[in-house]
């Protein structure tokens, strides 16, 4: 009987610590939760759900499944925006790829160098422009890039390249790698400071034993310490791909919901809005907005999972 109620009471303990356990996660987890659900999860399950509808004649909702889809992607009115939007979309991506992560990686390694001296100020400065409203860095940058008022055309000309100035955000050819090289500038500190810290847990000894190996220190970031901060390499190039393809505010307050000239800046993120709230071109239609928004999580969500399953399951394999 004495071993029974050892057992009894034993298990009411359990029971009475996973009862406490679970109002901890209550009381600390469920705020969190019930405020990302409805402001994130519902609006999510929402939009997609609204994307099989279209307004009816009557005022009401009809469903028409994937007719909105295949307009989308068929009907001359439709599929030529949209195919346009989503081709700068990866312009925009990849401008950041190949200039903003590797110049990010590169301000790193020079700031982990063990004699540099004023390193918190360089960071301090490389990542201000991050800190700063977008729609702040956009009219500084307009000021400076217009060719009536902007400093850029002097500059220029004081330093032997007047002919290479030209009204960049006024030209199709040129407005949109403008863009993003500006947006590049605001956000490379977000890569920099990633990988400075991963640089930073890299173990000493490692450094230390390449270098009385006889390697210099371009070769020891090179051999030792970029293969271990590939995973956090790995990690900024995911999270460059989901925030381009939710860019939206430099685009808009610098040219507008039209995203001009003629189109040529125009990314899911504007298309969606002109699309849902309407224009002076067109009426807003919130079914075809949903529509693109729903376009706009597939090609997330299908980047994320290409990351997840084929990028990060090699680097985790190759790490082991």
């Amino acid at each position: 009987m004495a071993g029974g109620k050892d057992i009894t009471s034993g298990s009411e303990v359990v029971g009475a610590s996973r009862a406490a356990y679970l109002r901890l996660l209550a009381v600390f987890l469920g705020p969190a939760l019930v405020i990302y659900t409805l402001f994130s999860i519902y609006p999510l399950i929402a939009t997609i759900l609204y994307s099989f509808y279209h307004p009816g004649e009557g005022g009401g909702l009809s469903f028409v499944g994937l007719g909105n889809f295949v307009t989308l992607l068929t009907d001359p009115g439709w599929s030529g925006p949209f195919w346009n939007a989503l081709r700068n979309n990866f312009v925009f991506f990849l401008v950041h790829m190949l200039v903003q992560n590797p110049i990010g990686i590169a301000l790193a390694a020079l700031l982990s160098l063990p004699r540099l001296t004023g390193r918190s100020a360089y960071r301090t400065l490389i990542f201000m422009p991050t800190m700063l409203s977008v729609v702040i860095i956009g009219f500084i940058w307009q000021l400076i890039l217009s060719p009536l008022w902007g400093i850029s055309e002097g500059f220029l000309a004081a330093v032997g390249l007047k002919s290479w100035f030209g009204p960049w955000l006024g030209q199709e050819s040129t407005a949109l790698i403008t863009l993003s090289l500006i947006s590049v500038w605001q956000f490379v500190g977000i890569p920099m400071i990633l990988t400075y810290a991963a640089l930073l847990a890299i173990p000493q000894d490692l450094v230390d034993a390449a270098t009385a190996d006889g390697l210099n220190q371009f070769q020891v970031f090179l051999w030792v310490k970029l293969p271990l901060v590939a995973p956090t390499i790995g990690l900024i190039s995911i999270l460059t791909f989901v925030n381009n393809f939710n860019a939206f505010d430099l685009i808009y307050a610098v040219k507008g919901a039209l995203a001009g000239p003629n189109f040529s800046t125009d990314i899911m993120g504007t298309l969606f809005y002109r699309t849902f709230f309407g224009n002076q071109l067109q009426v807003g239609d919130p079914a075809m907005g949903a529509t693109v928004a729903t376009m706009m999580f597939l090609v997330i969500l299908i980047g994320v999972m290409v990351y997840l399953f084929v990028i990060q399951r090699r680097i985790q394999r190759h790490s082991f």
